[in-house]
């Protein structure tokens, strides 16, 4: 929605703090600058290399490069970039009008990918830690509690 209000990632940036409002897809609990996510770090450069273009990419980039200043875990998520990629991806694609997109989107599409991608990786953490015979992990109910105000 910034990028197609035309605001200056500062604006965006500057907009979400006056909402108090963290922004979608920024912020990593354990990734930083420093440790990056190598699956964020793979996706952009597929989408570099493969799609036409990346303004979203671009632009969230650029978002990026402000909240990292102030804080190294304010990175480019793996859920933001698949987002972002998704609509890039719809875009580049040159099948689909703006409001084709746009009703792909709003229908649901992208909570879709998290829940298969989530599933996946709770497979992966499964199977892993039965192989490595490691009791399986229990998030702390303190660190899912918030879900519950929902």
């Amino acid at each position: 929605r910034a990028y197609d209000a035309k605001l200056t990632p500062e604006q965006f940036i500057t907009d979400m703090k006056k909402k108090g409002t963290p922004i979608p897809g920024i912020g990593h609990k354990v990734k930083s600058v420093t440790n990056p996510d190598m699956r964020v770090t793979q996706m952009k450069a597929f989408c570099k290399k493969n799609f036409k273009s990346t303004p979203l990419l671009d632009y969230a980039l650029e978002v990026e490069k402000l909240t990292t200043a102030k804080k190294g875990n304010l990175i480019l998520n793996v859920d933001g970039c698949i987002g972002i990629a998704f609509v890039d991806m719809l875009n580049s694609a040159g099948s689909f009008t703006q409001d084709e997109i746009e009703a792909i989107v709003k229908m649901g599409c992208l909570n879709a990918l998290f829940v298969v991608a989530r599933s996946i990786g709770i497979f992966g953490h499964i199977f892993d830690q039965k192989r490595l015979k490691q009791p399986l992990y229990r998030t702390p109910y303190d660190e899912i509690a918030y879900m519950t105000d929902l």
